[in-house]
């Protein structure tokens, strides 16, 4: 292999060392430290107004629990990158801003009073338009596709991590992990702007999972789930790699985000199989569910797909600094093993599904 397709660890080390970490470290533990001190008040918050969400049949908690921990997660991740972030930067990402908040004031009405399916889908379009508007779009085919393609994946994502929000500990691990990765790969592509963002929503997830680690003592909510997925699209849409080509990065983010999506794609064949409609239809038909009733034990299971993101994560990385080819063996490798995946706990004997 040349010098020049070798990849070493070297290679993935910002040039400017610990001087280019240390922005993000600082609000990355500032946002830790605000969740972890808010999320608490939150589940007073969420006592008082008694947005409570009640143990049911497709639900695996067995006893009450206060939800609003999500605007706990908002809250750390808005103080930490107005008060550590650079307020150049952070004034280009306006649209990020509004529409994180309008997902995030959604998810707080229905929690509360309830929203239909496609009025949360109303709202995400709606979001997803105000990004476009302010010029966060995917940059691929530089024509209305691009737009296209942006709609989708803010959408898709959005409702990926709303899906995923099934489990103790799950969504805002997920997010954790995914935001860590985005970090770092800003640092790589000195994106000083886009690491920000994914430090802030890292040390924010990692401060509420001090109290959504099973068994929970609060859950984040549509109000923390509809604003992770939709930040975590946008971030994914900034980054950027002029080193490498476009047909090799746009794989990144889809790759650091693969387990949500690998979920979601699950979760709709599984139930149009089945002839339900995907978005109306709940169900212990998640990978979450399936790896619980594989392990025995709902923690086995998180950790596992905490296992997988970071697995797919490290591929993301390579990608960075792939050649073509590389790019398309990586990418193959991972179809091939989601197919095999979605084969064997859909159909293999039956398919494993929790009851």
């Amino acid at each position: 292999m040349s010098n020049q397709s070798s990849i070493s660890l070297m290679n993935f080390l910002p040039t400017s060392g610990i001087a280019t970490i240390t922005p993000y470290l600082l609000i990355a533990m500032s946002a830790l430290l605000l969740a972890v001190s808010g999320t608490p008040v939150m589940r007073q918050v969420a006592l008082r107004l008694g947005v409570i969400d009640a143990p049911n049949a497709r639900k695996v908690h067995v006893s009450p629990v206060p939800r609003m921990g999500g605007a706990a997660i908002y809250i750390a991740f808005i103080i930490a990158l107005f008060f550590l972030g650079d307020q150049h930067y952070v004034n280009e990402v306006v649209g990020i801003f509004i529409g994180a908040s309008l997902m995030s004031l959604m998810g707080v009405i229905d929690d509360k009073w309830g929203l239909g399916s496609y009025i949360k889908l109303g709202g995400q379009i709606l979001a997803a338009a105000i990004l476009i508007y302010s010029g966060v779009q995917v940059r691929l085919f530089n024509n209305w596709l691009d737009l296209l393609i942006t709609l989708g994946w803010v959408v898709g994502i959005t409702n990926a991590m709303n899906f995923l929000d099934n489990m103790d500990g799950l969504s805002g691990g997920i997010a954790m992990i995914a935001s860590v990765y985005f970090t770092l790969l800003s640092a790589m592509s000195h994106q000083y702007l886009v690491g920000a963002l994914a430090a802030a929503l890292a040390g924010a997830c990692a401060g509420f999972l001090v109290h959504n680690w099973n068994p929970a003592h609060i859950f984040m909510g549509d109000t923390g789930s509809l604003f992770l997925g939709f930040l975590l699209a946008a971030v994914a849409i900034k980054l950027r790699f002029p080193a490498n080509s476009k047909t090799v990065t746009w794989m990144i983010p889809v790759l650091v985000l693969a387990l949500p999506v690998f979920d979601t794609t699950l979760v709709f064949i599984s139930r149009l199989r089945r002839g339900k409609n995907p978005l109306t239809t709940p169900g212990k038909d998640h990978i979450s569910h399936r790896l619980a009733v594989l392990t025995g034990s709902r923690r086995e299971a998180v950790l596992l797909c905490y296992l997988i993101a970071g697995a797919v994560g490290l591929a993301s990385v390579f990608i960075t600094q792939a050649t073509r080819l590389e790019a398309l063996i990586v990418g193959v490798l991972v179809i091939l093993i989601a197919l095999y995946g979605w084969w064997w706990l859909e159909f293999r004997r039956g398919g494993v599904r929790a009851m």
